[in-house]
């Protein structure tokens, strides 16, 4: 899943190579510590990578962002796999680490983890491992194109001088929790739909609500990632009232939490009824709420989005 949260940081210490980290690194390359308290980005706009290509005089080794799938070894693809039993090292956030199976991490050089909100220093201690010579793969559940880490590993490798080509970046894909949770949910997934997070940990909440009442008045499918967590209950009251105003109060709505985890929910219920799920402990930043269409329906416990074949074809 793609997850965020408000946890901060603490009790970081400087790493060797350039970022700042939880534990200590030896990468070939000297960096500064960095206290981080919004979630693995300084709050001053004058944040500075802790080093450059030159710092290194290595030849660069590879780096991999790999897409773990929705938490389950059987969800990771073969490629997934493989990517990850290639590394020297592989580098995420701690919960995601865990998703991985013993045999794959036990085999590896060096585990790199921090906790939940270190999104930028443990991407830079990625792409500084993988400078300093090392096969590096940096992981994230899903997918890393949706809601996680593949472009910020490619803008810290150009700010500091290197090139994708230079670290044979590649990204290898994983399902993401869209897919995962309609696959538990039937199929309201199968005509066009689209992604939100209420996450504004990078996103103001302002922008959420404009791309929100854009898509919900077109008619999407809707997959809303990170609906809940401690600080943003509102962000959660805000979008069901949005969504409100532009579908039914009986529009199906499936919740999953922690799909293909050991605390794995699933429920339907409406539109109308999705806010009173705010306060359970079925809606958190592992659930993805998936909102149906004008055209989605409810067929012996499953959500079902017609693609538009009974138009054209008689059965």
């Amino acid at each position: 899943m793609s997850t965020d949260d408000t946890t901060t940081e603490t009790g970081e210490s400087a790493s060797n190579c350039g970022a700042a980290t939880t534990s200590e690194s030896a990468c070939g390359a000297s960096g500064s510590s960095d206290s981080s308290p919004s979630c693995g980005a300084s709050e001053s706009t004058e944040e500075r990578v802790g080093s450059t290509v030159d710092d290194f005089d290595a030849d660069p080794g590879k780096l991999t962002a790999v897409g773990l799938g929705p938490g389950e070894p059987e969800g990771m693809t073969e490629r997934a796999t493989a990517a990850l039993g290639d590394a020297e090292h592989i580098v995420g956030y701690t919960t995601y680490i865990d998703l991985i199976p013993d045999d794959v991490t036990d085999d590896a050089e060096e585990i790199y983890d921090t906790p939940m909100c270190g999104e930028v220093s443990r991407t830079e201690e990625a792409v500084d491992r993988a400078l300093a010579g090392n096969d590096v793969a940096i992981v994230g559940s899903g997918d890393p194109n949706v809601y996680a880490l593949a472009g910020l590993a490619l803008e810290i490798v150009e700010s500091k001088g290197a090139t994708a080509s230079a670290l044979d970046f590649e990204v290898v894909p994983g399902v993401p929790a869209a897919q995962s949770c309609g696959a538990r949910l039937g199929a309201p997934l199968v005509n066009d739909s689209v992604s939100v997070s209420l996450s504004d940990h990078l996103t103001p909440m302002p922008e959420i609500e404009s791309r929100l009442h854009a898509v919900a008045g077109e008619g999407f499918t809707i997959a809303i990632y990170n609906p809940w967590s401690r600080k943003r209950r509102e962000n959660f009251r805000k979008a069901c009232e949005i969504l409100l105003a532009h579908r039914d109060e009986d529009t199906p709505v499936g919740i999953v939490h922690g799909a293909s985890r050991d605390d794995e929910e699933v429920e339907i219920t409406t539109l109308g009824e999705l806010e009173s799920y705010g306060e359970t402990d079925l809606v958190d930043m592992t659930t993805t709420v998936v909102v149906g269409n004008e055209d989605t329906y409810v067929f012996d416990g499953r959500m079902v989005t017609p693609r538009g074949y009974e138009t054209k074809y008689d059965y």
